[in-house]
């Protein structure tokens, strides 16, 4: 029996594994600011982080140093113990996530049958990393962020469940690898479910924005009217902790938006090998598209976006759950929507 079929080697192999995982996801944490700013710069015409490094490479690596040297500013009247919890939860939540996505056929740390389940848990209790962030800051400016984003990712949260409904109808299974499997018809990229279920990926992409907050939809820490939000009274590595959960659940949405619609690992050709490569490069594509929408779309105000996520996006994403139900029960063009049907 090897070490590994011990009990303390599947420890040792489970711990190796998460920090393996953990490593990618901060390794992808740093050029995911630095591209953020290079196409936010690039569509404004200027050159963006170019000083620090070849390129500006090291620039995301000197202002993370920056923040971690800092004096921890803390105000006063605030409520130490949840003022410091708050960024804690928020990064970790956002990181327990990724335990269950997977990037290739086996590569997941755990495999679960109810594994959308899982990610919609964790992803909903990250909004009490931004409550008890604006509470304990003891100001009226954050604790009215930390509100306007409790509002925004429950509204838009019903949203994204009612979507994921509907490609649980069409796979059978809650499993992320069962879903990325009932892509893989044959047809490499016109088998993947962005086809059947192209209406709702638009509804699933701009929900995602809302979702973590990102622009056009970024109310919660509106510089013109909140000063920078449920953030405001944060600095040093609590604020660096609260922004890298961000930009992890951003990258996590991305993930999910390449499992669910984009065939995962699987090679958009039939004759080129499926593998990891593939997750990571439609990872990085939808993280451009998170870009480019941040550069180029004017911010929407409060009203708008609470209207649009209730009176459009709710009773598109539920109607849209019933015509998939109809259409994968009676097996229309051949199952094209019940991959359960037809051996996905």
């Amino acid at each position: 029996m090897s070490f590994f079929d011990t009990t303390l080697g599947t420890a040792v192999l489970l711990i190796l594994q998460s920090l393996a995982v953990v490593a990618f996801v901060m390794g992808s944490l740093i050029f995911m600011v630095y591209g953020d700013r290079k196409i936010w710069a690039a569509v404004q015409m200027r050159r963006g982080p170019n000083v620090v490094g070849p390129w500006g490479l090291l620039q995301t690596f000197a202002d993370a140093l920056k923040y971690v040297v800092k004096e921890i500013v803390i105000p006063a009247g605030v409520d130490r113990p949840v003022f410091f919890l708050a960024p804690l939860l928020s990064f970790v939540l956002a990181m327990l996530a990724f335990a269950v996505i997977p990037f290739d056929e086996g590569w997941v740390l755990a495999d679960i049958n109810v594994a959308i389940l899982f990610v919609f848990a964790v992803s909903s209790l990250e909004v009490y990393g931004v409550i008890m962030g604006g509470w304990a800051s003891n100001s009226k400016y954050a604790f009215l962020g930390s509100l306007r984003s409790a509002a925004q990712m429950i509204s838009y949260e019903v949203s994204l469940g009612l979507i994921i409904i509907g490609l649980i109808i069409s796979t059978g299974s809650m499993n992320m690898s069962a879903i990325v499997a009932a892509q893989d018809t044959g047809y490499g990229a016109l088998g993947w479910y962005w086809l059947p279920h192209f209406p709702v990926l638009i509804l699933f992409f701009i929900s995602a924005l809302a979702e973590t907050n990102r622009p056009p939809f970024d109310l919660p820490e509106a510089e013109s009217e909140l000063v920078a939000g449920f953030m405001v009274e944060y600095s040093s590595t609590p604020y660096l902790l609260f922004m890298a959960g961000e930009y992890i659940a951003i990258f996590l949405m991305c993930a999910l938006l390449s499992l669910f619609f984009f065939g995962g690992w699987l090679s958009p050709v039939p004759f080129l090998p499926d593998g990891w490569w593939w997750m990571v490069a439609k990872m990085w594509a939808w993280f451009f598209m998170f870009a480019m929408v941040k550069a180029i779309v004017p911010r929407y105000r409060y009203d708008q976006l609470m209207r649009i996520g209730w009176k459009v996006f709710l009773p598109l994403s539920l109607a849209w759950v019933v015509l998939v139900a109809f259409l994968a029960k009676f097996e229309v063009l051949g199952g094209f929507w019940a991959r359960w049907a037809v051996g996905g």
